[in-house]
Protein backbone atom coordinates (compact mmCIF):
# COMPACT_ATOMS: atom_id res chain seq x y z
CA UNK A 1 0.00 0.00 0.00
CA UNK A 2 1.46 3.68 -1.02
CA UNK A 3 2.26 5.72 1.68
CA UNK A 4 -0.21 9.03 -0.70
CA UNK A 5 -1.79 9.39 -3.50
CA UNK A 6 -3.95 11.24 -5.43
CA UNK A 7 -7.82 11.35 -5.67
CA UNK A 8 -8.54 12.45 -8.98
CA UNK A 9 -11.96 13.46 -9.37
CA UNK A 10 -14.25 15.42 -12.23
CA UNK A 11 -17.39 15.27 -13.49
CA UNK A 12 -16.33 11.80 -15.77
CA UNK A 13 -13.88 10.74 -13.04
CA UNK A 14 -14.72 9.41 -9.66
CA UNK A 15 -12.81 6.78 -7.21
CA UNK A 16 -14.30 3.89 -6.50
CA UNK A 17 -12.55 2.19 -2.67
CA UNK A 18 -12.72 -1.08 -2.24
CA UNK A 19 -10.26 -1.43 0.62
CA UNK A 20 -12.32 -4.07 2.35
CA UNK A 21 -12.28 -2.13 5.66
CA UNK A 22 -12.86 1.22 6.97
CA UNK A 23 -9.90 3.65 6.44
CA UNK A 24 -9.64 6.70 8.05
CA UNK A 25 -7.82 9.28 5.52
CA UNK A 26 -5.85 12.24 6.35
CA UNK A 27 -5.41 15.46 4.34
CA UNK A 28 -2.58 17.81 4.42
CA UNK A 29 -4.59 19.99 6.37
CA UNK A 30 -5.41 17.74 9.10
CA UNK A 31 -8.77 17.00 8.65
CA UNK A 32 -10.39 13.53 8.35
CA UNK A 33 -12.45 11.49 6.29
CA UNK A 34 -13.53 8.19 6.75
CA UNK A 35 -14.22 5.71 3.67
CA UNK A 36 -16.16 2.33 3.97
CA UNK A 37 -16.47 -0.58 1.60
CA UNK A 38 -17.79 0.57 -1.91
CA UNK A 39 -18.17 4.49 -0.94
CA UNK A 40 -18.14 6.95 -4.08
CA UNK A 41 -16.14 9.95 -3.27
CA UNK A 42 -16.55 13.44 -5.12
CA UNK A 43 -13.73 15.45 -4.32
CA UNK A 44 -11.96 18.07 -6.08
CA UNK A 45 -8.36 16.89 -7.69
CA UNK A 46 -6.61 19.29 -5.69
CA UNK A 47 -7.20 17.30 -2.69
CA UNK A 48 -3.78 15.48 -1.62
CA UNK A 49 -4.90 12.12 0.66
CA UNK A 50 -2.29 10.21 2.88
CA UNK A 51 -3.33 6.75 4.30
CA UNK A 52 -3.11 6.82 8.28
CA UNK A 53 -2.07 3.23 8.63
CA UNK A 54 -2.88 2.74 12.45
CA UNK A 55 -5.92 4.74 12.58
CA UNK A 56 -8.09 2.35 11.09
CA UNK A 57 -11.52 2.40 13.27
CA UNK A 58 -15.50 1.59 12.18
CA UNK A 59 -16.53 4.68 12.71
CA UNK A 60 -19.23 6.08 9.54
CA UNK A 61 -20.20 9.01 10.31
CA UNK A 62 -18.08 11.75 8.59
CA UNK A 63 -18.66 9.89 4.82
CA UNK A 64 -18.63 13.27 2.30
CA UNK A 65 -20.30 12.42 -0.81
CA UNK A 66 -22.88 13.74 -3.76
CA UNK A 67 -26.18 12.58 -3.07
CA UNK A 68 -27.78 10.31 -5.23
CA UNK A 69 -30.27 12.84 -6.89
CA UNK A 70 -27.19 15.02 -7.61
CA UNK A 71 -25.63 12.11 -9.39
CA UNK A 72 -28.22 11.15 -11.11
CA UNK A 73 -29.15 15.00 -12.34
CA UNK A 74 -25.78 15.44 -13.37
CA UNK A 75 -25.26 12.48 -15.86
CA UNK A 76 -29.27 13.46 -16.87
CA UNK A 77 -28.12 16.64 -17.99
CA UNK A 78 -24.84 15.58 -19.75
CA UNK A 79 -26.72 12.91 -21.24
CA UNK A 80 -29.32 15.34 -22.45
CA UNK A 81 -26.56 17.67 -23.45
CA UNK A 82 -28.22 20.43 -20.89
CA UNK A 83 -25.05 22.56 -19.73
CA UNK A 84 -27.13 25.08 -17.58
CA UNK A 85 -29.17 22.22 -15.27
CA UNK A 86 -25.40 20.49 -15.38
CA UNK A 87 -23.84 23.93 -14.20
CA UNK A 88 -26.54 24.35 -11.90
CA UNK A 89 -26.33 20.91 -10.21
CA UNK A 90 -22.63 21.63 -9.53
CA UNK A 91 -23.70 24.75 -7.68
CA UNK A 92 -25.78 22.89 -5.66
CA UNK A 93 -22.49 20.31 -5.04
CA UNK A 94 -20.60 23.22 -4.06
CA UNK A 95 -23.25 24.49 -1.50
CA UNK A 96 -23.28 21.37 -0.10
CA UNK A 97 -19.28 21.11 0.52
CA UNK A 98 -19.57 24.81 1.88
CA UNK A 99 -22.46 23.74 4.39
CA UNK A 100 -20.09 20.49 5.08
CA UNK A 101 -16.93 22.77 5.77
CA UNK A 102 -15.19 22.16 2.86
CA UNK A 103 -14.74 25.85 1.71
CA UNK A 104 -11.89 25.39 -0.38
CA UNK A 105 -13.28 22.61 -2.67
CA UNK A 106 -17.14 24.60 -2.77
CA UNK A 107 -15.22 27.92 -3.64
CA UNK A 108 -13.36 25.86 -6.58
CA UNK A 109 -16.76 24.63 -7.43
CA UNK A 110 -18.17 27.70 -7.66
CA UNK A 111 -14.87 29.75 -9.91
CA UNK A 112 -15.16 26.25 -12.39
CA UNK A 113 -19.45 26.89 -12.72
CA UNK A 114 -18.77 30.82 -13.32
CA UNK A 115 -15.45 30.15 -16.15
CA UNK A 116 -18.08 27.45 -17.75
CA UNK A 117 -20.86 29.84 -17.79
CA UNK A 118 -18.44 32.26 -19.08
CA UNK A 119 -17.20 30.57 -22.00
CA UNK A 120 -20.84 29.11 -23.10
CA UNK A 121 -22.11 32.98 -23.53
CA UNK A 122 -18.81 34.00 -25.08
CA UNK A 123 -18.32 31.01 -27.20
CA UNK A 124 -20.82 28.58 -28.42
CA UNK A 125 -23.76 31.25 -29.03
CA UNK A 126 -21.83 33.13 -31.06
CA UNK A 127 -20.77 30.49 -33.58
CA UNK A 128 -24.18 28.98 -34.20
CA UNK A 129 -25.80 32.30 -34.52
CA UNK A 130 -23.21 33.55 -36.96
CA UNK A 131 -23.60 30.38 -38.85
CA UNK A 132 -27.35 31.38 -38.85
CA UNK A 133 -27.10 34.86 -39.51
CA UNK A 134 -24.18 34.05 -42.71
CA UNK A 135 -27.19 31.74 -44.45
CA UNK A 136 -29.99 33.84 -43.94
CA UNK A 137 -29.55 36.82 -41.95
CA UNK A 138 -31.94 35.77 -39.56
CA UNK A 139 -30.63 37.26 -36.65
CA UNK A 140 -27.95 39.48 -34.92
CA UNK A 141 -26.27 38.93 -31.91
CA UNK A 142 -24.90 41.00 -28.54
CA UNK A 143 -23.67 40.45 -25.34
CA UNK A 144 -25.28 43.13 -23.45
CA UNK A 145 -24.00 43.88 -20.01
CA UNK A 146 -26.71 45.57 -18.64
CA UNK A 147 -28.52 45.06 -15.49
CA UNK A 148 -31.65 46.61 -13.72
CA UNK A 149 -30.16 49.92 -12.20
CA UNK A 150 -29.91 50.53 -15.52
CA UNK A 151 -33.71 50.53 -16.52
CA UNK A 152 -36.03 53.21 -15.90
CA UNK A 153 -39.23 52.33 -16.07
CA UNK A 154 -42.69 52.11 -13.65
CA UNK A 155 -41.96 50.15 -10.50
CA UNK A 156 -44.64 47.55 -11.27
CA UNK A 157 -42.96 46.85 -14.80
CA UNK A 158 -39.48 46.26 -12.94
CA UNK A 159 -40.78 43.66 -10.46
CA UNK A 160 -42.75 41.52 -13.61
CA UNK A 161 -38.85 41.72 -15.31
CA UNK A 162 -37.34 40.85 -11.86
CA UNK A 163 -40.09 37.58 -11.26
CA UNK A 164 -39.16 36.31 -14.72
CA UNK A 165 -35.32 36.49 -14.05
CA UNK A 166 -35.42 34.93 -10.33
CA UNK A 167 -37.39 32.01 -11.80
CA UNK A 168 -35.03 31.64 -14.63
CA UNK A 169 -31.91 31.58 -12.03
CA UNK A 170 -34.04 29.13 -10.17
CA UNK A 171 -34.90 26.97 -12.90
CA UNK A 172 -33.40 23.74 -12.04
CA UNK A 173 -35.17 23.98 -8.54
CA UNK A 174 -39.03 24.50 -10.73
CA UNK A 175 -37.97 21.66 -12.95
CA UNK A 176 -37.61 19.45 -10.14
CA UNK A 177 -41.02 20.33 -8.93
CA UNK A 178 -43.10 19.81 -12.62
CA UNK A 179 -43.29 23.87 -12.79
CA UNK A 180 -41.12 26.23 -15.84
CA UNK A 181 -40.10 29.41 -15.19
CA UNK A 182 -41.43 32.46 -17.34
CA UNK A 183 -39.54 32.68 -20.87
CA UNK A 184 -42.04 33.95 -23.14
CA UNK A 185 -42.61 37.55 -22.56
CA UNK A 186 -45.40 40.26 -24.59
CA UNK A 187 -43.97 44.00 -24.18
CA UNK A 188 -46.54 46.43 -25.52
CA UNK A 189 -46.61 50.22 -25.48
CA UNK A 190 -45.40 53.37 -27.71
CA UNK A 191 -42.05 53.71 -29.80
CA UNK A 192 -38.69 54.30 -27.38
CA UNK A 193 -40.66 53.67 -24.29
CA UNK A 194 -37.86 51.02 -23.07
CA UNK A 195 -38.91 47.45 -24.90
CA UNK A 196 -36.04 47.09 -26.97
CA UNK A 197 -33.46 48.32 -24.18
CA UNK A 198 -35.52 45.91 -21.61
CA UNK A 199 -34.73 42.77 -23.86
CA UNK A 200 -30.80 43.70 -23.15
CA UNK A 201 -31.35 44.36 -19.65
CA UNK A 202 -32.89 40.69 -18.93
CA UNK A 203 -30.24 39.15 -21.07
CA UNK A 204 -27.58 40.91 -19.19
CA UNK A 205 -29.05 40.02 -15.56
CA UNK A 206 -29.03 36.15 -17.06
CA UNK A 207 -25.72 36.55 -18.22
CA UNK A 208 -27.54 35.33 -21.51
CA UNK A 209 -26.34 36.58 -25.42
CA UNK A 210 -29.43 38.34 -26.98
CA UNK A 211 -30.18 37.11 -29.93
CA UNK A 212 -32.75 40.26 -32.13
CA UNK A 213 -34.75 38.19 -34.99
CA UNK A 214 -34.81 40.08 -38.03
CA UNK A 215 -38.72 39.92 -38.90
CA UNK A 216 -38.08 41.57 -42.73
CA UNK A 217 -35.75 38.60 -43.49
CA UNK A 218 -38.39 36.14 -42.38
CA UNK A 219 -41.27 37.73 -44.02
CA UNK A 220 -41.13 36.96 -47.84
CA UNK A 221 -43.50 36.90 -50.74
CA UNK A 222 -42.24 33.37 -51.52
CA UNK A 223 -45.14 30.48 -50.46
CA UNK A 224 -43.92 28.58 -47.50
CA UNK A 225 -40.39 30.25 -47.05
CA UNK A 226 -41.34 32.43 -43.91
CA UNK A 227 -42.94 29.33 -42.39
CA UNK A 228 -39.14 27.56 -43.32
CA UNK A 229 -37.10 30.39 -41.42
CA UNK A 230 -39.32 30.90 -38.81
CA UNK A 231 -38.04 26.86 -38.02
CA UNK A 232 -35.02 27.72 -38.47
CA UNK A 233 -34.96 30.20 -35.31
CA UNK A 234 -37.18 28.22 -33.23
CA UNK A 235 -34.24 25.18 -34.04
CA UNK A 236 -31.76 27.71 -33.15
CA UNK A 237 -34.10 28.99 -29.59
CA UNK A 238 -33.99 25.54 -28.80
CA UNK A 239 -30.27 24.58 -29.14
CA UNK A 240 -28.76 27.49 -27.68
CA UNK A 241 -29.87 28.91 -24.87
CA UNK A 242 -30.24 33.09 -25.35
CA UNK A 243 -32.46 35.97 -24.79
CA UNK A 244 -34.42 36.01 -28.56
CA UNK A 245 -36.14 39.62 -29.26
CA UNK A 246 -38.94 39.82 -31.69
CA UNK A 247 -39.19 43.85 -32.58
CA UNK A 248 -41.78 45.10 -34.68
CA UNK A 249 -43.95 41.73 -33.65
CA UNK A 250 -47.08 43.48 -35.66
CA UNK A 251 -45.61 42.38 -38.58
CA UNK A 252 -46.74 38.51 -37.57
CA UNK A 253 -49.21 39.12 -35.19
CA UNK A 254 -51.78 41.53 -37.48
CA UNK A 255 -55.44 40.26 -37.32
CA UNK A 256 -56.35 37.25 -39.36
CA UNK A 257 -59.54 38.65 -40.24
CA UNK A 258 -58.29 41.88 -41.70
CA UNK A 259 -59.04 43.26 -45.16
CA UNK A 260 -55.39 42.91 -46.09
CA UNK A 261 -54.87 39.68 -44.44
CA UNK A 262 -53.66 37.17 -47.15
CA UNK A 263 -52.96 33.48 -47.48
CA UNK A 264 -49.29 33.67 -46.63
CA UNK A 265 -49.63 35.83 -44.03
CA UNK A 266 -52.16 33.82 -42.26
CA UNK A 267 -49.65 31.26 -42.42
CA UNK A 268 -47.37 32.65 -41.44
CA UNK A 269 -49.22 34.04 -37.51
CA UNK A 270 -50.47 30.03 -37.96
CA UNK A 271 -46.94 28.79 -38.14
CA UNK A 272 -45.49 31.08 -35.39
CA UNK A 273 -48.45 30.39 -32.53
CA UNK A 274 -47.70 26.98 -33.13
CA UNK A 275 -44.13 27.14 -32.90
CA UNK A 276 -44.11 29.67 -29.47
CA UNK A 277 -46.69 27.29 -28.41
CA UNK A 278 -44.59 23.84 -29.06
CA UNK A 279 -41.62 25.56 -27.71
CA UNK A 280 -40.52 24.07 -24.48
CA UNK A 281 -36.67 25.06 -24.77
CA UNK A 282 -34.81 26.73 -21.73
CA UNK A 283 -34.49 30.39 -24.06
CA UNK A 284 -35.98 33.38 -23.07
CA UNK A 285 -38.58 34.85 -25.86
CA UNK A 286 -39.42 38.28 -25.70
CA UNK A 287 -41.79 39.89 -28.31
CA UNK A 288 -42.21 43.87 -28.81
CA UNK A 289 -45.27 45.45 -30.57
CA UNK A 290 -46.33 49.24 -30.64
CA UNK A 291 -49.67 48.38 -31.58
CA UNK A 292 -51.42 45.64 -28.43
CA UNK A 293 -55.04 46.80 -30.14
CA UNK A 294 -53.81 45.34 -33.35
CA UNK A 295 -52.76 42.09 -32.14
CA UNK A 296 -55.10 38.66 -32.36
CA UNK A 297 -56.12 37.91 -29.10
CA UNK A 298 -54.78 34.14 -30.13
CA UNK A 299 -51.63 35.49 -29.14
CA UNK A 300 -52.04 36.47 -25.88
CA UNK A 301 -52.18 33.07 -23.87
CA UNK A 302 -49.47 31.95 -25.22
CA UNK A 303 -46.79 34.24 -23.30
CA UNK A 304 -46.22 33.42 -19.20
CA UNK A 305 -47.06 37.45 -19.01
CA UNK A 306 -47.78 40.82 -21.36
CA UNK A 307 -46.48 44.01 -19.75
CA UNK A 308 -47.63 47.47 -21.41
CA UNK A 309 -45.08 49.93 -20.88
CA UNK A 310 -46.03 54.06 -20.54
CA UNK A 311 -44.67 57.17 -21.28
CA UNK A 312 -42.48 58.21 -17.95
CA UNK A 313 -43.75 59.78 -15.28
CA UNK A 314 -42.35 62.95 -13.70
CA UNK A 315 -40.03 60.99 -11.49
CA UNK A 316 -38.86 58.84 -14.55
CA UNK A 317 -37.97 61.86 -16.43
CA UNK A 318 -36.03 62.87 -13.82
CA UNK A 319 -34.11 59.93 -13.52
CA UNK A 320 -33.41 59.71 -17.07
CA UNK A 321 -32.36 63.11 -17.16
CA UNK A 322 -29.86 62.67 -14.13
CA UNK A 323 -28.90 59.48 -15.15
CA UNK A 324 -27.27 60.80 -18.31
CA UNK A 325 -26.53 64.54 -16.82
CA UNK A 326 -25.45 64.69 -13.74
CA UNK A 327 -21.84 64.83 -14.46
CA UNK A 328 -22.00 67.67 -16.58
CA UNK A 329 -24.78 70.19 -14.46
CA UNK A 330 -23.91 72.39 -11.58
CA UNK A 331 -24.65 71.16 -8.45
CA UNK A 332 -27.81 74.07 -7.69
CA UNK A 333 -28.98 72.46 -11.15
CA UNK A 334 -33.10 72.64 -10.74
CA UNK A 335 -33.98 68.52 -12.23
CA UNK A 336 -37.65 69.91 -10.37
CA UNK A 337 -38.34 72.17 -13.89
CA UNK A 338 -37.88 69.09 -16.12
CA UNK A 339 -40.60 67.10 -16.01
CA UNK A 340 -42.99 70.09 -16.97
CA UNK A 341 -40.75 70.82 -19.80
CA UNK A 342 -40.61 67.23 -21.22
CA UNK A 343 -44.13 66.28 -20.98
CA UNK A 344 -44.87 63.27 -24.02
CA UNK A 345 -41.70 62.39 -24.47
CA UNK A 346 -40.43 59.07 -24.24
CA UNK A 347 -37.86 57.37 -22.72
CA UNK A 348 -35.50 57.41 -25.79
CA UNK A 349 -36.58 61.05 -26.99
CA UNK A 350 -35.23 62.14 -23.53
CA UNK A 351 -32.27 60.16 -23.28
CA UNK A 352 -31.75 61.65 -26.53
CA UNK A 353 -32.32 65.40 -25.83
CA UNK A 354 -29.78 64.94 -23.17
CA UNK A 355 -27.25 63.83 -25.05
CA UNK A 356 -27.76 66.83 -27.82
CA UNK A 357 -27.52 68.57 -24.93
CA UNK A 358 -24.18 67.60 -23.78
CA UNK A 359 -22.98 67.61 -27.42
CA UNK A 360 -24.08 71.81 -27.15
CA UNK A 361 -22.13 72.05 -24.05
CA UNK A 362 -18.69 70.88 -25.05
CA UNK A 363 -18.90 72.07 -28.81
CA UNK A 364 -19.27 75.46 -27.45
CA UNK A 365 -16.84 75.11 -24.61
CA UNK A 366 -19.47 75.74 -21.60
CA UNK A 367 -18.50 74.83 -18.06
CA UNK A 368 -21.78 73.26 -17.32
CA UNK A 369 -25.39 72.24 -19.00
CA UNK A 370 -27.87 75.20 -18.53
CA UNK A 371 -31.94 74.80 -18.04
CA UNK A 372 -32.04 77.09 -21.43
CA UNK A 373 -29.70 74.33 -22.95
CA UNK A 374 -31.20 71.78 -21.99
CA UNK A 375 -34.87 73.68 -23.08
CA UNK A 376 -33.94 73.72 -26.65
CA UNK A 377 -32.75 70.19 -26.70
CA UNK A 378 -35.93 69.15 -25.53
CA UNK A 379 -37.94 71.64 -28.05
CA UNK A 380 -35.90 70.72 -30.87
CA UNK A 381 -36.75 67.01 -30.06
CA UNK A 382 -40.49 67.41 -29.66
CA UNK A 383 -40.60 69.55 -33.47
CA UNK A 384 -39.04 65.97 -34.64
CA UNK A 385 -41.69 63.72 -32.98
CA UNK A 386 -44.41 66.01 -33.94
CA UNK A 387 -43.43 66.06 -37.76
CA UNK A 388 -43.29 62.00 -37.77
CA UNK A 389 -46.94 62.48 -36.46
CA UNK A 390 -48.32 64.32 -38.73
Amino acid sequence: MPEDFWVEVGDCCVNHFTLGKVLELETLDKSRIRVSLNTLIFMDESYHFMYNLNAYTPIYDRIFMASSTQIKALMQSHIDKDDDRFLSVALQVAAHEARNGHDKLAQELKLLVEKAKKNSAKNLPVSIASSVKDSSGLLTTSHPTLRFSDLIVNPAVKERLERLVREQKHLITLKNHGLSPRRKLLLAGKPGTGKTFTASVLAGELNFPLFEVRLDAVITKYLGESSAKLRQIFDTIREVRGVYFFDEFDALGSHRGSNNDVGEARRILNSFLQMIEQDSSNSVIVCATNHLEALDHALFRRFDDVIKYQLPSEDEIVQLFKSRLKPYVAKNFSWKKLPSMSEGLSNAEITLAANDAIKEMLIHDHNFITISMLQQAVEDRKSISQHFME
